[in-house]
């Protein structure tokens, strides 16, 4: 018996896909879930053509991530 995804969490759904990677009905319902692409926040790249690190970028990155992370711990609490 399959248990009932759409009560799953997504953290739980991901567990299960990873554990069961054949079931393809887990993973339409997992991918269903991601933020859609004209939702997605797409950052600069941190570096040049020639492998530079352009500081700016790296910076705004790293503030997203900060924020991020800050965003995720107000959630568990």
């Amino acid at each position: 018996m399959k248990p009932n995804f759409a009560q799953m969490s997504t953290k739980e759904l991901r567990a299960y896909v990873l554990a069961h990677r054949e079931d393809m009905e887990a993973l339409e319902i997992l991918f269903s879930r991601r933020t859609p692409d004209s939702e997605a926040i797409i950052y600069p790249s941190m570096f040049t053509e020639d492998g530079k690190p352009i500081e700016e970028n790296i910076r705004i990155i790293e503030e997203a991530i900060a924020q991020k992370v800050k965003q995720e711990n107000n959630n568990q609490d």
